[in-house]
């Protein structure tokens, strides 16, 4: 990896803007995002991944390479929990587990659009259907962590989850039901009714993410004593953990697709940990897992992580392998 693609890789408005509020929290400034207005800007942000993506996928003609790649995605993101859960549940809860497991087998809307830029840096652009298929990894990996949740709680086997109705919730979950629901229109409406409100969709979105990561890093700067408190084990899990699956799935996406760009984003989308789906579906659904935990592993670490090393490596992988 070269000097200045590391540079231009530290220097995203994104990486910074999240640890400024990682600043903010360290000066114990009073810079603060108003819970409303970050309630909106999730949502926002939910809606505008989906919308887009199910536009994306209109314009294409669908062939058995999407419809694969489609599966191997949804695959993708209920696999990567399964295995995380048994190695997270040795050292922490088996609350903490799941929703760890969740967050690393679903994926980050954040990372993605950092990998778009990064392939458009390399001269390399994105296919459409990439943008539906990391819609649909979202909520697979939250129904996964919540059934594992389900079956190994022990603390309350008088009043054990029904798995359907695990399985129910996680998808009428709002923050899935958003996504895959925006998908849907996007993907119904035609390119002149969709215009109007490109604007909103297309030219907000970076500045509203760029405020969101301002949250995020507010909201983990307070939470990092307490994830320090569990010892080196998260810090090694959220380095390794993604840089593996990363590594991995950059080799066997070449069972679905010849493409170099859909293989790299298959390999950042298995490499990402989820910071907006997951930690609201979580806190909603799962209030004994801590997002002191779970958040500062996918954003102090795994985000910085694939940014600045991951991405250059997976692009390497499916360059030369």
């Amino acid at each position: 990896m070269n000097f200045n693609l590391l540079l231009e890789n530290l220097t995203n408005p994104a990486l910074l803007f999240f640890v400024l509020g990682l600043i903010a929290v360290y000066l114990k400034s009073d810079l603060e995002i108003p819970p409303n207005s970050s309630k909106f800007i999730s949502l926002y942000l939910l809606f505008s991944i989906g919308f887009k993506g199910g536009q994306e996928l209109s314009h294409e003609t669908f062939t058995s390479e999407i419809g694969w790649s489609m599966l191997f995605g949804v695959a993708l993101s209920a696999l990567i929990p399964l295995y995380t859960f048994f190695i997270l549940k040795r050292k922490l809860t088996i609350f903490d587990a799941g929703a760890i497991a969740a967050a690393y087998g679903s994926v980050s809307a954040v990372t993605f659009v950092t990998a778009v830029s990064y392939l458009e840096s390399q001269q390399l652009s994105l296919h459409g259907h990439m943008v539906a298929i990391m819609a649909l990894m979202e909520s697979p990996a939250i129904i996964i962590g919540l059934v594992l949740i389900s079956i190994y709680n022990k603390e309350e086997t008088t009043h054990k989850i029904k798995i359907p109705s695990v399985i129910k919730h996680s998808l009428t979950n709002g923050s899935v039901l958003l996504i895959l629901g925006s998908l849907l229109i996007g993907f119904v409406a035609n390119a002149k009714q969709a215009e109007g409100i490109k604007p909103f969709t297309n030219d907000l979105f970076k500045g509203f993410l760029a405020i969101f990561l301002l949250d995020m890093g507010i909201t983990s700067g307070k939470k990092l004593k307490a994830f320090f408190s569990f010892g080196i084990f998260p810090f090694v899990f959220a380095i390794l953990i993604p840089l593996l699956n990363g590594c991995v799935v950059a080799l066997l996406s070449s069972i679905v697709t010849s493409d170099i760009t859909n293989r790299f984003i298959f390999a950042v989308l298995a490499a990402s940990a989820s910071y907006i789906a997951v930690p609201a579906a979580m806190k909603i659904t799962v209030p004994k897992a801590n997002p002191g935990l779970y958040l500062p592993m996918a954003l102090t670490v795994t985000f910085p992580i694939n940014i600045t090393i991951g991405m250059p490596l997976y692009l390497l992988i499916v360059q030369h392998f």
